[in-house]
């Protein structure tokens, strides 16, 4: 037997109480049977003035995920996806790798999808489909400069040129999702110029209709962190559903 209305699969998804943008962009790219099932990392809407207070409200997200990643397995998902961005870059690609050890742990080998290697395996599967290498990115966060430094790091650590990278230093998680889409739009431009590829961090920020827009305007790869995020657990499981509006990503690759 299987779920009635998951037939195919069930996700975990695992984000911050505070944010509102994950869970209607997942349920926008979600295909028939695949059920996405939210548990939240219960954290306060702190106020984020700069690192100090950044790295306070990160604090405040590592104390409570594995609760939360207990309470989602309690549904048996088939794959965990973190829908939360800053830890997953935090420290490099060295640092991704040990929370991925740590998470594959706790849901005890359950597939874990995260933000920062499901982005990079989206720049190698546009490299592949253009048969060019993507050297140079530029990057928008939702972050302080101590966020943005650690995505910088991490990409870095794969080999890529940060060329630009533009934080716009929300003052609370919870505010992250009220960047307009103008807002979103300027930043991407700004970080357009002299590079392969844009990308954006911060699961927060509503980015996937934006990034679709930017990428055929642009005429380059723009990749939106929630968008390649559920794309990467789609494909890792083996689900080869197409989507439209949410650019190449889902529509080809």
């Amino acid at each position: 037997m299987t779920d009635s209305l998951g037939y195919r699969m069930k996700f975990a998804v695992v984000a911050p109480s505070t944010n509102t943008s994950v869970e209607p962009e997942y349920a926008d790219m979600r295909p028939r049977g695949v059920t996405n099932h939210f548990s939240r990392i219960s954290i306060p809407d702190t106020k984020v003035v700069d690192d100090a207070t950044f790295v306070e409200m990160l604090e405040n997200i590592r104390s409570a995920t594995f609760d939360a990643v207990d309470v989602s397995m309690s549904m048996d998902p088939g794959c965990v996806i973190m829908g939360m961005s800053a830890e997953t870059f935090w420290d490099g690609a060295e640092g991704a790798e040990r929370l991925h050890q740590r998470m594959l742990e706790r849901t005890g080998g359950v597939p874990v999808i995260m933000g920062s290697t499901a982005v990079d395996a989206a720049i190698r599967a546009y490299e592949e489909a253009d048969g060019k290498k993507i050297r140079k990115i530029g990057i928008l966060t939702p972050y302080a400069p101590v966020g943005d430094a650690n995505v910088k790091k991490f990409f870095e650590d794969q080999g890529y040129e940060v060329v630009h990278i533009e934080g716009l230093k929300c003052q609370s998680p919870m505010l992250i999702a009220h960047e307009s889409k103008q807002t979103l739009k300027r930043t991407a431009i700004k970080v357009s110029e002299g590079v392969d590829a844009v990308i954006q961090a911060g699961t927060n920020l509503a980015f996937a209709e934006v990034a679709a827009m930017a990428e055929f305007w642009l005429e380059k790869p723009v990749i939106a962190i929630n968008t390649a995020t559920y794309w990467h657990a789609l494909r890792t499981m083996g689900f080869t559903d197409q989507k439209e509006g949410f650019g190449r990503l889902l529509a080809d690759f």
